[in-house]
Formats: structure tokens, sequence, C-alpha cells
């Protein structure tokens, strides 16, 4: 079971703001019912300002009435109002020991996916707008030695993250009204 944010404050909160048993808050904050008598008698949690689960959208006022009325009633925490979000990924790090392979990388991603946008090739590989225009451009500084190699075989990005990115590409070609260019054969991605 899940316990409610600053579980020692609600229970103070708790012993001062209603007339719940000793074993109903003990089980609603995680500790134990002796501990809870001893923050009632001011043993423990001295200076402790209590925290009100209800105005924290943790319980409902409704429920704490419920379970006053009924010795053996549980309080149930309320499940999180936005729950925590999955992390987007952030800018994506390369190893210092795989940085001079991306140039190689984007040339690959220019000469077998034009269809890409520098955006996608940036979110996919972890670089900058300004390389990308310099591959392209050849004014890299290292153009002379750029040797178009596959990002997923360099450890760049993975299989899947390639492929959701040229079929976006190619549903907004389509989108566009242009026919999406056929994939490279094998031999024409080495």
């Amino acid at each position: 079971m899940s316990l409610p944010l600053m579980p020692k404050a609600t229970a103070v909160w708790l012993i001062d703001k209603t007339a719940l048993t000793f074993d109903q808050i003990a089980e609603f904050c995680g500790m134990h019912p002796l501990e809870i008598q001893a923050i009632a008698d001011g043993e423990v949690a001295q200076g402790i300002n209590g925290y009100d689960p209800v105005a924290n959208k943790q319980i409902t006022a409704e429920d704490i009435a419920r379970c006053e009325a009924d010795p053996e009633a549980r309080l149930r925490l309320l499940p999180p109002a936005d729950p925590l979000s999955k992390k987007t990924k952030g800018g994506r790090y390369t190893p210092v020991a795989k940085r001079n392979d991306r140039p190689d990388a984007i040339a690959f991603l220019i000469r077998n996916y034009p269809h890409l946008t520098d955006a996608q090739i940036i979110k996919l590989l972890g670089t900058t707008k300004d390389t990308i225009q310099k591959i392209k451009t050849r004014a890299h500084w290292n153009s002379s030695n750029i040797k178009p190699r596959d990002p997923v075989i360099l450890g760049l990005c993975k299989q899947s993250d390639l492929n959701d990115a040229v079929q976006a590409a190619n549903d907004r070609l389509t989108r566009e009204g242009i026919t999406p260019p056929a994939p490279p054969l094998p031999s024409e991605a080495a």
C-alpha cells in the first residue's frame, strides 16, 4: 500500500483534527499504533507541523467522516491527480569514443533518407542543425574523411527509432501528396 506524503506530519494533523482511532491513523500513515499514541501524548514529533491530507488531495473529508463513524473502517489514499508522467528524453548523450562517428551517420541519413527533416536527424543522433548543414554543403572541417555509415551499426541510435523516423517522414510526404522514396537496398545502404 502506498503511503501519504510526509506520513508523520499527516499523522500529527489527523490526531489534532479528527476523531480517528490510533489504529486507523497508524495503518493509513504506515506507522505503529504505539508511535501514533506517543505523538498524541506529545512524546514524539514535537515541533512537527501537521500536514493536511484533505487540502492536498490525498484523502477526502467524506472518507474521514466515514472512518470516524466506523472504527473498523480504513482510510483510502486517493490516486494522484496528475500521475507522474514518463520522463521525456532530453538531449541524446553520445560517448566520446563515438562522437567522431556522428558525421558519418549524418552523411548516411542524408544520402539514404533525404526525406528526413533536420529535426528528425537531430533527434535521432543528438547533433545540431549547424553540423547537418555543414555536412550537406561539405563545409564540415573533416568533410574529406566523412564516409556514410549506418548509425544503427555505429551504435548511435536504435533501429526502431530510425524506422519510426523514416515512417513519420513517409507519412508526411504522403500527406503532402508526394510518393515516398523506396527504402534503400542493403547494397546501397552500406
